[in-house]
């Protein structure tokens, strides 16, 4: 297994490559990065037979900003005969450790969607011929890929289930709710399942905390704080919605979410402000290293170029100001589905 496969958001593609090169350097894993430009795929090739399974091994999945879901596998399987992909598929998948389960994926693309039919019913004949072959035990510590990138290409690889996303190609089935003022309410919603495990969301996320909401308007996150019992600042020139201020946990601020301060400190700190991430980034510092929040959620609008450079830029300033101050915490950021130019930090005081 000397192929890592990622999926990533396109057009992201050279942020996602220039992350893994980097991380696989660092563990003395040696190769390199075959990108195209929107394919929402990066392909690592390791010069060693086992590289990318090491990596598997070795790199924490949700340290990851740029990768959505990965997993490893040997080459792509071109010129798959149409009336038999079955057979070289699955001698490719003998391979390979044996799997609990198999996830059907295409690239979040516009041609990879025109593919998800062929993936899916395909994938019912792969599963069946992989149990015949004693290929799948429902107790295994891995899980299969199977990745058609055309009508005749496709790829098998596998990723441990517990260092990799645990939604196939990494994108979350999130409904968006009625109720809420504005569809960037996901993306909040999407960071709490990310940065935040399933059993610890009722001590995390409880009712009765009280959270600030920079940039507010109209409500998008402010919901969800709301939806979890909270008090809500919500902080913004902008209206909020009527029916956030009517459940009465909501104070409403009117002013700009860079000057304004807490009265003492909250349990949540979120903010989604459209402004040059430096700012951005110093905001969410200032507020860390005063010990104004327990944790925090924040969107960084990332520039068109160097922009993996500048995320590390900005994560090691703000983790030097804590060090400075003497706070300690776990810092995070991620490239959510439902991010677009920007990534989401994430940001837990100890």
């Amino acid at each position: 297994m000397n192929h890592l496969y990622l999926h990533c958001r396109s057009g992201f593609e050279k942020e996602c490559a220039a992350e893994i090169n980097q991380l696989a350097a660092e563990k003395g894993v040696y190769g390199y990065s075959k990108t195209e430009p929107s394919t929402a795929l990066v392909v690592y090739v390791s010069h060693q037979s086992d590289g990318a399974k090491q990596l598997l091994m070795q790199l924490d999945f949700k340290k990851l900003i740029f990768t959505r879901q990965w997993f490893a596998g040997a080459e792509v399987l071109q010129e798959l005969p149409t009336d038999d992909r079955l057979t070289e598929l699955l001698a490719s998948a003998k391979q390979l450790p044996v799997a609990s389960d198999v996830w059907p994926e295409t690239t979040d693309t516009n041609d990879g969607k025109s593919l998800s039919a062929l993936s899916r019913k395909f994938s019912k004949p792969f599963i069946q011929a992989l149990k015949r072959h004693q290929r799948l035990a429902p107790k295994a510590q891995w899980r299969m890929h199977l990745l058609f990138l055309s009508g005749t290409s496709a790829v098998v690889g596998v990723a441990p289930i517990n260092n990799s996303a645990a939604f196939a190609m990494g994108i979350p089935r999130l409904r968006q709710p009625s109720a809420a003022p504005s569809r960037a309410t996901l993306k909040l919603e999407e960071a709490w399942h990310h940065f935040i495990p399933a059993a610890e969301w009722e001590q995390r996320l409880a009712g009765g905390m009280r959270g600030v909401d920079l940039g507010a308007a109209p409500g998008g996150w402010t919901w969800q704080l709301v939806k979890r019992g909270m008090f809500v600042d919500a902080v913004d020139n902008g209206p909020m919605a009527e029916s956030l201020m009517d459940t009465g946990q909501v104070t409403h601020h009117l002013m700009d979410g860079f000057v304004y301060a807490p009265k003492k400190a909250v349990d949540w700190l979120v903010c989604d402000i459209a402004d040059k991430p430096a700012r951005t980034a110093s905001l969410i510092g200032r507020w860390a290293e005063q010990r104004l929040f327990r944790e925090a959620v924040f969107n960084l609008k990332l520039p068109m170029k160097q922009r993996y450079a500048e995320v590390i830029k900005l994560a090691e300033r703000i983790a030097n100001g804590l060090a400075t101050a003497g706070v300690e915490a776990d810092i995070a950021f991620k490239q959510l589905y439902h991010d677009r130019e920007e990534v989401t930090g994430h940001i837990r005081l100890r």
